[in-house]
């Protein structure tokens, strides 16, 4: 690497996507070299929470009973212990390794009180971004939702925030690790606000669900070629309490269209609810034939 050359957003990106493609099969059986010429595997992994097991460190093992998760998204401050004791960080990746999946990303970054735009905010997301390069996650969700969301008319409101990003986006890219915020804002707003903060490392976690609960539903799907693929870091999925092929606020087959056009060859992660775990691992598997079928991932 050139260290002289300034770092982009774009070649930040590349080179995780460039990462990405080359650990794509590990823990799956799947070589790099084997998926030469073919698509990358379909990164589709699952909430601890939709599992009905924060802070569980069984979710790893009972993640890896349904046929095509690869990962399990974490909370880094539920559970006790939990993702702030580097004990239990070790143990998480041992799991995660013993089981053959991945910890694409970790939710529930903040400490107890703690806000986007609160004093120690940075701590919070730093200490979080220890813990996720520890466990090879590559976003850390930030999330920020109705009056704890900056009001974007304001530079005195959406300041202070984008200082602080600003702030701690060179920790979180030295790490390999992006913010990804997920809030209540628009689509237009959060294209606002990742290009005012203006680092690679600092992008949207983008969940259709939520714009369209938010008052944004019409916004929600022609939002993916706003923000494009340089901003959007990761993408919950989620259908209420039901499955992503029943009728539902976002026409998913359409929003999955779009994902393929902009290039999208990131992670889909459930954020899903469920009467039970059991219950989940069999909507779950009906879920990822859904995916299967609507998502075309790019060809190494």
């Amino acid at each position: 690497m050139n260290h002289s050359q300034p770092l982009t957003r774009r070649s930040f990106l590349a080179g995780a996507s460039a990462f990405g493609a080359l650990t794509a099969g590990w823990g799956t059986g799947v070589s790099a070299a084997a998926t030469d010429g073919q698509p990358i595997p379909l990164k589709i992994g699952i909430r601890a929470a939709s599992l009905q097991m924060l802070g569980d460190l069984n979710v790893i093992r009972t993640a890896a009973r349904i046929p095509g998760i690869r990962g399990v998204e974490l909370q880094a401050t539920s559970g006790q212990a939990n993702l702030r004791d580097p004990d239990v960080v070790r143990q998480y990746k041992r799991e995660a390794d013993r089981w053959g999946l991945q910890i694409p990303s970790l939710a529930g970054v903040w400490d107890r009180g703690v806000k986007i735009h609160s004093p120690n905010a940075a701590d919070s997301l730093i200490k979080s971004i220890r813990a996720a390069e520890a466990l090879d996650a590559k976003l850390i969700l930030a999330a920020f939702f109705r009056q704890d969301a900056p009001d974007m008319t304001r530079e005195e409101s959406y300041g202070p925030v984008v200082a602080m990003l600003k702030a701690v986006a060179k920790t979180a890219g030295d790490a390999g690790v992006v913010i990804g915020l997920e809030n209540s804002l628009s689509p237009a707003d959060n294209k606002r606000l990742v290009d005012w903060v203006d680092h690679p490392a600092v992008g949207v976690y983008y969940d259709l669900h939520n714009m369209d609960f938010y008052g944004h539903g019409d916004d929600a799907i022609p939002g993916i070629k706003l923000l494009g693929k340089g901003r959007i870091g990761m993408v919950h999925v989620k259908n209420g309490d039901a499955l992503l092929e029943e009728p539902g606020p976002i026409d998913w087959a359409a929003a999955l269209k779009e994902f393929n056009e902009i290039g999208y060859d990131g992670w889909y992660v459930y954020e899903s609810k469920h009467d039970s775990t059991e219950d989940c691992l069999a909507d779950t598997a009906r879920n990822n034939a859904f995916l299967q079928q609507h998502v075309r991932m790019p060809v190494l």
